[in-house]
């Protein structure tokens, strides 16, 4: 076969492998077009799946049923072990086959065959060559597809695994915002990837306080949303204990501390908040959040070190006042250090102005137009961190 149209159409087939269409039958329709490209040139024909069961690889799909005899092979067989081995191979031996019905043939037909995995399942691909082929085309041909099919899979694989992740993700943050009697409350989170590192989440106590937490694990992605999945469920189960809330993140610290994360910073911001609007807070190291009432502004700093840095931190709780008519905004730096085109941040000042000016409206409101008005900052190109906004506004 000319070496030039061999190329041209291995190429094209191989970005059929990569860009077609997946699905249930995706690896025998990729069966079908190197039979359809190749089974004239490289007399390549009888293409067929096997499926691992056991001790055993079971026919599942083939382009001609008829012509085909083996319905079961044994999967440790020697020429199983040895096609394993090597990923793909030519069974160029009548007394070493995978398939004896096709060596047997009187037309000179042997049988080539390679391995797919996807996921945990683990297929057989076998082709028939008839006379006239060639080994150096053949192998060219076979490990090209399975590489590239198998790279395909993986990938699929991946990012299904990614999507559950996210799925589990966002199912640790709060579906709705709490009903609390006096309060309007909203809080949204984007992640820069599939998943991210932001969490906020709602505690709502017995005797009628409530409490709320925003953090920012460092970084993004999966190491960081590992992190931040274990430092809400620690929350949660911390609170539940009804534990004094320092004591409850000073123990949190050392866990995290202890991990082996490649992203084990944290930052946190936790407060009660009563009826009356006494408000007791600890900071560990997170952008301050912003209480606000007509045009003054109360920035709720640091009282501690960032989650992870020590193994053992100080935290001081302080206290602050919601006057009715006052809000909180808790944001996650992917607001503030969002760019424009001449890379200059949005920052905390253009934040304080667009809260203000919006503080009439409703906490789900004021939580959108930090968004949008952020994203828009940034040529509304995708989030390159993780953005979390929580408002919350005394009636």
């Amino acid at each position: 076969m000319d070496p030039k149209i061999f190329y041209r159409k291995l190429d094209a087939l191989l970005s059929k492998i990569s860009f077609g269409k997946s699905g249930k039958d995706f690896i025998m329709s990729i069966v079908g077009e190197v039979e359809s490209t190749f089974g004239k040139d490289l007399h390549i024909t009888n293409g067929r799946i096997y499926e691992e069961a056991g001790n055993e690889y079971i026919l599942i799909s083939s382009s001609n049923p008829e012509d085909i005899k083996l319905k079961k092979i044994n999967a440790i067989s020697e020429p199983v072990k040895m096609l394993i081995k090597n990923r793909s191979y030519i069974y160029n031996n009548k007394e070493f086959t995978i398939d004896e019905s096709v060596s047997k043939n009187n037309d000179h037909t042997i049988p080539a065959a390679f391995i797919v995995r996807n996921g945990e399942f683990r297929y057989i691909v076998i082709f028939d060559l008839k006379a006239g082929w060639i080994r150096d085309e053949i192998q060219l041909c076979l490990n090209a597809v399975n590489a590239s099919l198998n790279q395909r899979l993986i990938s699929e694989t991946i990012k299904n695994e990614l999507q559950q992740a996210a799925s589990i993700q966002q199912s640790l943050l709060p579906q709705n915002s709490p009903d609390i009697q006096g309060f309007d409350i909203h809080g949204r989170s984007v992640a820069a990837e599939l998943v991210g590192g932001d969490l906020y989440d709602y505690f709502l106590h017995e005797d009628g306080r409530f409490g709320f937490v925003i953090g920012d694990a460092s970084g993004h992605g999966i190491p960081a949303a590992l992190l931040a999945r274990d430092v809400v469920t620690g929350l949660r189960m911390g609170v539940e204990s009804h534990a004094e809330i320092t004591h409850v993140l000073k123990k949190l610290n050392r866990v995290i501390y202890r991990s082996v994360y490649s992203t084990r910073f944290i930052s946190l911001f936790y407060a009660n908040i009563e009826n009356n609007g006494n408000l007791f807070y600890v900071n560990a190291g997170h952008p301050a959040p912003l209480l606000i009432k007509g045009n003054d502004i109360q920035e709720l700093n640091s009282t501690g070190l960032i989650f992870g840095a020590l193994p053992e931190i100080e935290l001081q709780r302080e206290y602050a006042r919601m006057e009715p008519g006052s809000l909180i905004v808790l944001y996650t730096d992917g607001i503030i250090e969002r760019t424009n085109s001449a890379e200059d941040e949005f920052g905390i000042q253009k934040l304080k102005d667009l809260i203000i000016e919006n503080q009439h409206k409703s906490a789900k409101e004021i939580n959108q137009e930090i968004f949008e008005v952020t994203r828009k900052y940034g040529n509304q190109d995708k989030w390159f961190d993780d953005a979390t906004v929580v408002v919350i506004k005394r009636l």
